[in-house]
């Protein structure tokens, strides 16, 4: 079965962990069809014991079973650390969703359902995680820590953000990046969902960007889109309203008229990000409101290796 189909055979649970679980138990059981075979082993409770190492935590009895050695995964064994940021302004909020519509086909639903995966991830791995979001304020701070209690308290975070929606509130990313920057004290994975539709000064940005990855942190910027609506502007030729979902503000256009030009700013915008991206050495990933989940846990696995 494959992610979309898995998704969709769960998406009738409302439990933001269960939903997690499922897809990222879905991707795991698929890792034998894909390069990433190798990376199966790390999602065990055991890992391989290593000749030299202390033979104080060996199971056992999973060696009376299978013959092989393992030594137990403790709570405290975290390698890695990693930092969630959410951008929560009211762009984030779009599409505006229909009742039967899932909430992970929106750009805030998407960035909760897909933190929550990457969390499951990250416990399964008995790594450290923490979570920021901002939007006008600085509405929530976590630190890294790799407790089940912390995991919980997290999620229950997340899942506020979906059931208090807040909207017409603008962002201060820069002010925001700069503050949670200064927080991170311990080399870390830093990981960013944010639409990018709302940043002004790009000097800025990427200044606050680069402050991110001080003290050699990794940064991760997972540029979440609506590809139908915002990248190839797929409306009809009816007379229709525009409304700014930060400012207010309503345009009446046909959609026709201006989709050429609209499509070809946005696609210059969109690659003129993704390059300063790379010269300022950030992992940029544009993903897909609703369907790209798959991408995001194959580009976490990439760049933790790389990280080590």
């Amino acid at each position: 079965m494959n992610l979309e189909n898995q998704i969709e055979k769960v998406s009738k649970f409302h439990h933001l962990e269960m939903l997690a679980n499922q897809v990222v138990e879905g991707f795991i059981s698929g890792m034998h069809k894909s390069p990433f075979h190798g990376f199966s082993a790390e999602f065990a409770e055991h890992k391989v014991y290593n000749s030299g190492e202390s033979t104080k935590h060996i199971d056992w009895k999973l060696y009376a079973k299978t013959d092989r050695l393992y030594t137990k995964r403790y709570q405290e064994e975290t390698n890695l650390r990693c930092h969630l940021i959410i951008d929560h302004s009211s762009s984030m909020h779009f599409p505006k969703l229909k009742e039967h519509e899932p909430f992970y086909e929106s750009k805030i639903g998407f960035s909760v359902l897909a933190s929550a995966v990457l969390m499951n991830l990250l416990k399964k791995q008995r790594d450290a995680v923490g979570l920021s979001v901002y939007s006008d304020t600085y509405e929530y701070y976590a630190p890294e820590k790799g407790s089940d209690r912390h995991h919980r308290m997290l999620l229950n975070q997340l899942e506020q953000l979906m059931e208090n929606p807040r909207v017409t509130k603008t962002t201060d990313t820069v002010t925001f990046l700069h503050q949670i920057a200064e927080k991170m004290h311990r080399r870390s994975m830093i990981i960013l969902f944010t639409d990018m539709f709302q940043l002004g000064d790009e000097e800025a940005l990427f200044n606050a960007l680069q402050h991110l990855k001080h003290n050699k942190h990794k940064v991760v910027l997972f540029h979440v889109i609506d590809e139908k609506r915002e990248l190839h502007f797929n409306f009809d030729n009816a007379p229709r309203k525009f409304i700014d979902v930060e400012s207010g503000e309503v345009i009446n256009l046909f959609a026709d008229s201006i989709k050429e030009n609209y499509e070809r700013n946005v696609k210059d915008y969109f690659k003129k990000i993704a390059m300063k991206c790379a010269q300022n050495k950030i992992k940029y990933v544009p993903v897909n409101v609703g369907s790209d989940f798959e991408k995001i846990m194959t580009t976490y696995l990439v760049e933790k290796q790389m990280f080590g």
